[in-house]
């Protein structure tokens, strides 16, 4: 071989030595600054309770915690659920007594005694007959008249349930409950629990509209999260205000979208236990923050069945609930009301400032 042609593959393979040494430079320096991001987004999301979830975490390891969530919600739902004919609520909806699988049932039933308490049998789980009844269940509407919705209201009242750490008796067989007015709020709270017995800090559940936010977000700002605008003709996603939440649980109720109509009447989803009938008066939804979701979501559809007045009362007597009310004044013009805790941390877009 020609002393240039040795010169010639000795420089190949000197320049291939180098190609080679900046590759690995710049894979090296890539993967220190991939490193150095110390806390990765995750976005998860996927189905329950009929609807859907989306969960978002900053995490240092990038953990997928995806399978062991939905497996905390079929769990959840195996509990509470009506829908699944073999759940415990099912169950004891069969029969007169329980004795409690899970975890779930005995402090859903706690939190629901202590607001069926304070809202003078306001929320009510054993609303249930009248819910299905009324088609907001899981068959469709059956009400035929009025004696229909007397003999069903003698089925609704929370005191007919006697329960404690190991179970729960019906004192009147044919009571029958839905948790669907505080389960997604409950179900937000499990998840955001097993988040943080993960060691996650900065983390926003989101089940079904009802929100848990821990911690901040990948800006390092508290989660912000939309109320929607009460409007019926209006999209899901249009924002009426938005509320900044520092390690607390939001849900709103509201009947603008949960609704049919029948024969040229409108029936709204939020059914009042006290006349059995769908509530009507000038409020149009209710937003409330609590420390947890679960305490959230039975106020928001307390105050639904109360009204604007009963839920202001409300909330200024109970420690730890802050309320933004959307409601129709007297010339039909929407306007609201924010509670003192909950202003600071509320924005108004595109509405009158809140009254």
């Amino acid at each position: 071989m020609r002393k240039s042609a040795k010169k010639n593959i000795i420089y190949s393979i000197l320049l291939l030595l180098v190609v080679f040494m900046v590759y690995l430079y710049r894979q090296n320096k890539e993967t220190a600054v991939s490193t150095d991001t110390t806390h990765p987004k995750m976005v998860l999301s996927g189905k329950t309770m009929g609807t859907t979830y989306r969960i978002v975490y900053l995490d240092p390891g990038g953990r997928n915690f995806k399978k062991e969530i939905d497996s905390i919600l079929v769990d959840f739902n195996q509990s509470l659920s009506t829908y699944i004919q073999d759940s415990e609520l099912s169950r004891l909806n069969r029969y007169d007594s329980l004795v409690f699988e899970s975890d779930y049932f005995y402090p859903v039933l706690q939190t629901s005694k202590e607001v069926f308490s304070i809202t003078d049998g306001a929320f009510d789980p054993t609303i249930g007959p009248l819910v299905n009844a009324w088609g907001f269940g899981p068959d469709g509407p059956s009400l035929q008249d009025s004696l229909g919705v007397k003999q069903l209201l003698e089925q609704v009242g929370f005191e007919n349930l006697d329960f404690n750490e190991k179970g729960v008796k019906k004192s009147n067989t044919d009571v029958y409950l839905d948790f669907s007015a505080i389960a997604k709020g409950y179900g937000a709270d499990v998840v955001a629990n097993f988040l943080k017995d993960m060691g996650i800090v900065d983390f926003l559940v989101e089940i079904g509209g009802e929100l848990v936010g821990n911690g901040v977000n990948d800006k390092g700002e508290l989660w912000k999260v939309g109320v929607s605008h009460p409007d019926e003709e209006g999209l899901a996603n249009e924002i009426y205000s938005i509320v900044a939440l520092e390690n607390k649980g939001l849900a709103t109720s509201g009947n603008y979208r949960n609704f049919y109509v029948k024969d040229g009447v409108k029936y709204s989803h939020t059914i009042s236990p006290f006349t059995g009938y769908p509530v009507v008066h000038r409020l149009l939804s209710a937003t409330v923050v609590a420390d947890d979701c679960m305490v959230a979501d039975a106020y928001a559809t307390a105050f639904m069945v109360l009204g604007l007045d009963r839920a202001k009362e409300i909330q200024k007597s109970v420690e730890g609930i802050e309320i933004f009310l959307i409601f129709n004044d007297d010339q039909g013009q929407i306007q609201s009301y924010v509670s003192d805790g909950l202003a600071p941390f509320l924005t108004t877009v595109g509405a009158k400032e809140p009254k």
